[in-house]
């Protein structure tokens, strides 16, 4: 397996982890782009899963992400562990940036007025979870069921922040598969000469070790020869 530890991970390392990896950003992204160049498999097909995973990971689509690119790699026929590697484009430092802009962006393109700032993002966030929270109890009390909040939300936030990445995504995603092939297809062409080279050293040392051998054989079948003589 290539995510199998020997020591699994508990429960409050692994969220620990899913913030902030144990190694940084920096080498967490060098393994996922070493496990992408190493997987073997067409550079098209890889490319076409990273295509996949990248875009998706671009999305709001929390809890999602996995299953969608899986999905999404079956769809266009690109490699699974490649769209599941590519959604980690996204990750603490790199989202709140990409969500600014995606969320600009799609006011931008809605052309929404709406005031975008911290403050008024997070009473939207409270607001849509207020209306969950009441809108649950209510089926303990006599309360009427409200979506203020929620359709609020929805039309200020959600919505164009989903166009706003899927837009970004789409572009950031093409231009992540045209940089994958041919990065895979050198890692695969390098990894073939290596092999190559090992095999050939491999056949220059049997044969080294046939000639040597066939250099010493008639010199015992001489001593041996020599030995019957004396002996008679």
């Amino acid at each position: 397996m290539v995510f199998k530890r020997s020591k699994p991970l508990g429960w409050g390392a692994w969220l620990i982890a899913m913030v902030y990896p144990r190694g940084g950003f920096v080498r967490a992204t060098r393994y996922v782009m070493h496990r992408m160049s190493r997987l073997p498999d067409d550079p098209y097909r890889v490319a076409r899963g990273v295509f996949a995973g990248c875009f998706v990971g671009f999305l709001p689509l929390p809890g999602l992400q996995f299953l969608a690119a899986w999905g999404a790699a079956l769809l266009m026929r690109g490699n699974i562990l490649a769209a599941l590697l590519g959604t980690f484009n996204t990750n603490p430092i790199t989202t709140p940036f990409f969500a600014v802009f995606s969320l600009s962006f799609g006011h931008w393109i809605l052309g929404i007025e709406a005031p975008l700032s911290a403050r008024g993002i997070g009473r939207a966030f409270a607001n849509a979870g207020e209306d969950l929270w009441r809108n649950f109890m209510t089926i303990f009390n006599d309360d009427k069921v409200q979506w203020d909040g929620l359709l609020r939300f929805w039309n200020d936030i959600y919505v164009p922040y989903f166009i706003g990445a899927f837009i970004a995504g789409f572009v950031l995603s093409v231009i992540a598969y045209y940089l994958t092939i041919p990065i895979v297809r050198a890692y695969q062409k390098a990894r073939t000469a290596k092999a190559e080279e090992r095999s050939e050293k491999r056949g220059r040392l049997r044969s080294a070790i046939s000639a040597a051998a066939a250099r010493v054989k008639p010199r015992r079948e001489n001593g041996e020869t020599e030995d019957s003589h004396d002996n008679t």
